[in-house]
């Protein structure tokens, strides 16, 4: 019986829609990571990034469980004496709640070249417009 690998070539990509509104941080990175890393499709091969494309929006409508929200903080650092930044989640929620969304699903892919691959094929936006609406992504609901 042979095994079947995936091309690069041979694979078709398609474009999902997931709405943050309301979800918990965790469980939407939990759903979002697999659609990027290809794992939800039967020709997965872990070599190759056969993942589809996935646009969040409704970024800064995320929340999370618990006192998480009061004790999350974000970690920077600069490799330079006096660099290390440590940005509290309400502060990061406020300017780039965008970021909060890459960062958590960044940290669920895998941490090589391909995953970087993976991680572009994510579009976070904050509000409920985005422009890849030539690429008629389907709508998943979480």
């Amino acid at each position: 019986m042979k095994s079947f690998l995936a091309k690069k070539n041979e694979i078709k990509q398609k474009w999902h829609l997931i709405d943050a509104d309301g979800a918990i941080l965790g469980r939407l990175a939990a759903k979002i990571a697999p659609i990027l890393m290809g794992k939800t499709k039967p020709t997965y091969t872990p070599n190759v990034d056969t993942g589809d494309f996935v646009v969040v929006i409704n970024a800064e409508k995320i929340r999370l469980t618990g006192t998480k929200s009061q004790t999350k903080e974000y970690q920077t650092y600069s490799h330079y004496p006096g660099g290390q930044k440590i940005i509290p989640f309400a502060d990061m929620m406020k300017k780039k709640p965008e970021k909060v969304v890459e960062l958590a699903v960044r940290r669920m892919l895998p941490k090589s070249n391909l995953g970087g691959d993976m991680l572009k094929k994510l579009k976070v936006y904050r509000g409920s417009e985005h422009k890849h609406i030539a690429q008629k992504p389907e709508k998943i609901e979480i």
